[in-house]
């Protein structure tokens, strides 16, 4: 899982005049178009885009576009896809809990023929591909292509440059930079980090933690099921134990279980905490957002909570899927692709001519460096449906200090072995 969009659902008609109906009816046809992203980040700059490039070169063709909160479509996306109310096109959280889940339950269209009519398989790099195919247990990394990923996505840590400056302290890129800046701060009466423990934020941080002591064999055992998983080795162990010790720090407030993604960003952006641990999905906002303070983001140490990001997927029940491709293929186009980026986005498919603002140029860099060293390792709550919730409530649970790291330890191996017989493991 990947972000958090705190938004109302909304409809947004956009409608081009056409010069006929598609149909021959007298009425043009309509593309339904569901997204999450907000029309000030990056991907919601680049879509807005890409709608208008639909329109202009599908004369008669109109996007209905409705614009869903992520945990909204995480929640009811099983239940909508079987019904008649399934749009034509959608983004979705990519994984085995989310599109692999529905690829095995069959809602979702097999585009694998058009992938390679398209090229698509030769605009994404072969670690781009792992979370648009899944095999026929919806497991991913092989199989049938269910999805196109528009843009890529992944943690990184961002800094307050202005308040690291008045406690001296230099740009955190190890752990004990990162751990001896928070405690500079915390002596200082300033909590560091700022968290959002009522969803993704807080454990994606424990995620992270644990990453520091992982390699790509240990990523693949828990995300794509090919060995034992113990949640009780040397990199769980370490990720809990220090994540509730950076609570007892005062490294993370207390009163962070309650916040949501939202909040904790703006509480950054707002210049309330010296550092946050998050997505890329955060910079084009923060590029636009943050006009009092210098800011910057350097790479986590190691490897890092990161992907494709989330992908275009076609329902079994979308009544215009040519239609629906075109939308993707103009969404993969270099145009579009550039558009993004410059907004503040990872691209999945990059330009000749570099970006012109320097840390947009760090931002692909760093993620191109991630990608080509094998550094990627998804996200926590991708390997079995219903994992988003129980990650959110065991890290909570570190966060008020109710339950000690090797008893949420317990609680996240739980439903994963229960899972694991879902998948034929």
């Amino acid at each position: 899982m990947s972000k958090r969009v705190l938004a109302a659902a909304m409809v947004a008609m956009l409608a081009i005049a056409g010069c006929g109906s598609g149909s021959g009816s007298g009425d043009p046809k309509t593309l339904k178009l569901w997204h999450y992203e907000p029309p000030d980040s990056a991907m919601g700059v680049a879509w807005a885009e890409a709608i208008k490039q639909f329109e202009a070169s599908h004369p008669g063709v109109k996007v209905a576009f409705e614009e869903k909160g992520f945990e909204q479509i995480q929640k009811t996306a099983p239940m909508v896809l079987n019904s008649g109310d399934a749009p034509d096109v959608l983004e979705y959280n990519k994984g085995n809990a989310t599109a692999g889940l529905l690829s095995k339950q069959g809602l979702l269209t097999d585009i694998s023929e058009e992938v390679a009519k398209r090229g698509w398989d030769k605009q994404l790099t072969p670690a781009l591909q792992t979370t648009a195919r899944y095999d026929e247990n919806g497991v991913m990394g092989s199989g049938k292509w269910y999805g196109i990923p528009n843009y890529a996505e992944y943690v990184k840590i961002f800094y307050n440059k202005d308040m690291f400056a008045r406690q001296g302290l230099e740009q955190p890129r190890t752990i004990e930079q990162l751990t001896a800046a928070m405690d500079k701060f915390a002596g200082a009466g300033i909590t560091p980090l700022a968290v959002g423990g009522s969803e993704y934020p807080a454990h994606q941080v424990l995620y992270q933690l644990a990453l520091t002591k992982a390699d790509r064999g240990w990523v693949d055992r828990y995300q794509r099921y090919t060995g034992k998983v113990d949640f009780h080795d040397a990199a769980w162990t370490y990720g809990a134990t220090t994540f509730a010790d950076w609570v007892k720090k005062g490294y993370i407030s207390k009163e962070s279980a309650g916040v949501d993604a939202e909040a904790m960003g703006m509480s950054f952006m707002q210049g309330k905490y010296p550092i946050m641990i998050s997505g890329s999905w955060w910079y084009g906002r923060l590029v636009q957002s943050i006009k009092d303070f210098q800011w910057g983001s350097v790479p986590w140490p190691g490897m890092t909570a990161g992907s494709a990001g989330n992908m275009w997927v076609i329902p079994k029940g979308s009544k215009n899927r040519d239609l629906a491709l075109d939308f993707i293929a103009i969404t993969m186009s270099q145009p579009i692709q550039d558009k993004l980026r410059e907004a503040g986005g990872v691209p999945v498919v990059n330009g000749p001519t570099p970006p012109a603002e320097p840390r947009l140029k760090d931002l692909v860099e760093d993620f191109t460096a991630l990608s080509t060293q094998d550094k990627l390792a998804f996200y926590p709550d991708w390997p079995a449906p219903g994992y988003y919730d129980v990650h959110v409530s065991a890290t909570q649970k570190l966060i008020t200090s109710s339950a000690q790291p090797s008893q949420v330890l317990d609680e996240l191996a739980k439903p994963y072995e229960e899972n694991l017989a879902n998948v034929g493991k």
